[in-house]
């Protein structure tokens, strides 16, 4: 079993505590009789037993029943008319579920008497509330009624304003349970759906693309027998030569800019696999996490080179240049296995970023200028002891992020505030950044430096890799 725990933190324990000893004074003040207590106790236990809401309605009405000889009934807030509603009864059981309750009752945050009933809130728990998995105008999800009254003392009315509480409290997180298995099916048929409508569907591109590559080749030889006919027909003074050539060029002019159209989709579709087959794997969602396929490969070559190739025109519209001298390693292989696929959409979102946020600048000299640089630097004992890390650093002319932004940049939708308005964005990417990076066991960072910002991850250094 894995163990998660949070940091220690010692305001939390404070709380803690405190409520830990209010709940004992509230249990003094309480002075529930022994019969209560052990109603009480049967229902915490016997709510946990039985999974079904079917069963905890029932659970429900007849834990007084039982152990008191008071008749109830549950009465809850329709989800989708926001009508109150019997549910279940000591009486009929779940026979009167959907039906309306009789004339007079209602729904109210404070204890009632009607006829001859009793009244009592069911209250959901305040921090659930935004799963929105119940209607309600207020923190009221329900009543509970209990009769006869006039076997009800005082002490048996605070005992049931109690009870209703722990109802609300326990049938909140079994309707939070519920949700959440459906959603888990959902999300499993989903990934289902992708595998066979998405990923399969997309592999068959690379056979049309094969074809096209076919016919290219097929057109480059058409081209070249063309080629010798027209010397051919040159050297018998053909009236037509002229024309004849004229349409080489042109054949000649769709041929090339075919081969072009060919290589960029070529590209954008090897890109769009790699990132689709690397998010959208089964793995992940089977165990709530991204789960790498590592493997040994050329960094510079398999994961940044592309990347680049995909954003240099992007760059260079923007009046970017690109500087690849950033950390000063020379060129040359590292012992890094990586998931390619994950890991080159940190550079994906890093390249993005340069693209928007680059801005010109005055250098020591007085020049304008703007550019953005990358490259890697090796870290010796990083993580450790005999354990580098390498750096990979992607730097961009411009003012610096504050200090406050700084601190957030890589948080969850958080967008730096000179830009938030001005610049399309989720304030998601540096989080994805974030989470990719620290799942391959590295940290990412920021850091101010002259002319610009260094966005920077640094990973493990292997020294062997099995």
């Amino acid at each position: 079993m894995t163990i998660y725990c949070a940091q220690p933190d010692p305001p939390e324990l404070a709380t803690v505590l405190s409520r830990i000893r209010k709940k004992k004074e509230d249990y003094e003040r309480y002075n529930f009789t022994a019969t209560q207590g052990r109603a009480l106790r049967a229902f915490f236990d016997l709510a946990q037993e039985f999974e079904t809401l079917d069963n905890f309605y029932r659970i429900a009405v007849f834990v007084p029943k039982i152990f008191m000889d008071f008749d109830s009934c549950l009465y809850l807030v329709d989800s989708e008319t926001s009508q109150l509603k019997r549910v279940c009864d000591s009486l009929n059981a779940l026979g009167v579920c959907g039906m309306d309750p009789p004339e007079g009752v209602r729904v109210s945050s404070e204890p009632y008497e009607h006829g001859d009933s009793f009244f009592a809130p069911i209250r959901g728990n305040k921090r659930l509330f935004a799963a929105k998995v119940i209607a309600r105008a207020t923190d009221v999800i329900g009543m509970f009624e209990v009769f006869p009254k006039a076997h009800l003392t005082d002490k048996d009315k605070l005992f049931f304003e109690k009870y209703a509480n722990r109802i609300g409290y326990n049938l909140h997180y079994k309707l939070l349970a519920r949700q959440n298995e459906e959603h888990i099916k959902f999300i499993n048929t989903l990934v289902a759906d992708i595998e066979h409508n998405v990923i399969a569907p997309n592999i068959k591109y690379k056979y049309f693309l094969k074809l096209i590559d076919k016919k290219i080749k097929e057109l480059d030889s058409i081209m070249g027998l063309l080629r010798q006919h027209l010397v051919d027909a040159e050297t018998c003074n053909c009236p037509k030569i002229k024309q004849a050539e004229e349409v080489e060029r042109r054949l000649e002019s769709a041929v090339g800019d075919l081969r072009s159209y060919y290589q960029d989709m070529k590209k954008h579709f090897e890109n769009t696999s790699l990132f689709l087959e690397s998010l959208l794997r089964r793995e992940h969602f089977q165990k709530g996490e991204l789960v790498l396929r590592r493997r040994s490969c050329n960094f510079r070559k398999e994961v940044i080179e592309p990347q680049l190739e995909r954003y240099k025109d992007r760059l260079a519209r923007r009046g970017i240049t690109i500087d690849n001298q950033l950390g000063g390693v020379p060129d040359e292989d590292f012992p890094l296995a990586v998931d390619i696929g994950l890991i080159s959409q940190v550079y994906a979102n890093l390249f993005s970023n340069a693209e928007k946020y680059c801005q010109e600048v005055t250098d020591e000299n007085g020049n304008r200028i703007k550019f953005m640089a990358y490259g890697r630097q090796v870290l010796p004992d990083y993580f450790g002891p005999g354990q580098d890390g390498i750096k990979f650093n992607v730097f961009t002319t411009g003012p610096h992020l504050s200090p406050e932004d700084a601190e957030r940049i890589f948080d969850e939708g958080f967008r730096a505030s000179d830009t938030a308005d001005s610049r399309p964005g989720t304030g998601h990417g540096l989080h994805f950044v974030k989470k990719i990076v620290e799942v391959h066991g590295g940290v990412v960072g920021y850091e101010p430096v002259p002319l610009g910002n260094n966005f920077y991850f640094i990973l493990p250094l292997k020294k062997e890799i099995s």
